[in-house]
């Protein structure tokens, strides 16, 4: 990517030391969802995500070394905050028909405008050169609030399945944004996607 990626993941530094980590998952109460979101079989590949890996194949390698799931200390929890809140900061938000005047184009925004799925590859790309692990940072396909579709890094860790989303800088247990999860990258291949099961919410059809 461009040097100005860099002077934005550069700034993110300054902030880890003063963000606070979020208590143990624990035992889950009774009634409470599950801190992970499950996961119920292989599903289609949206077609924004095949036509961005033609454009970006080195971002796209299938099947990492080792699936891991993400330890949320103090060092990973403040680089999750800070590259979230200066990438929503730095990306002037635009839809794909008026940028590209088509849909679902799926890229990098380097021009400095992009839509959600933008967002979404900028965040994975800077997160895993800060050293976390692909295989914890999925992007996810959901329906919002409107019930419009809508794509939001999923980010699992030993506390739970996190959400950067470019309409928040606030980072929430995915049971707590009010979303309806679709689907999203398999951990053991990018490339492959997986159904978010009945028992992770009310999962609904996206766009695909």
């Amino acid at each position: 990517m461009p040097g100005r990626w860099t002077t934005v993941l550069g700034g993110c530094a300054l902030a880890l030391a003063i963000i606070a980590v979020p208590g143990g998952a624990g035992s889950r109460a009774a009634g409470q969802p599950p801190a992970a979101l499950t996961e119920a079989g292989e599903t289609s590949v949206p077609i924004g995500w095949t036509q961005f890996c033609a454009h970006f194949p080195e971002d796209c390698r299938s099947r990492p070394a080792r699936i891991e799931t993400l330890a949320l200390a103090r060092a990973a929890w403040g680089q999750l905050t800070s590259i979230n809140a200066h990438v929503n900061a730095a990306i002037e938000p635009v839809t794909d028909m008026e940028q590209y005047g088509q849909e679902e184009v799926w890229t990098y925004p380097l021009s400095g405008r992009g839509d959600c799925e933008d967002y979404v590859l900028l965040k994975k790309q800077m997160l895993v050169r800060a050293g976390l692990p692909a295989s914890a940072l999925l992007i996810t396909v959901v329906r919002d609030r409107k019930g419009e579709g809508h794509a939001i890094l999923t980010v699992r860790t030993d506390r739970g399945d996190y959400v950067l989303d470019n309409e928040t800088d606030d980072i929430r247990l995915w049971h707590e944004t009010g979303y309806r999860f679709v689907k999203r990258q398999s951990r053991e291949d990018p490339n492959r996607w997986v159904t978010i099961g009945p028992a992770s919410a009310p999962a609904a059809v996206a766009s695909q």
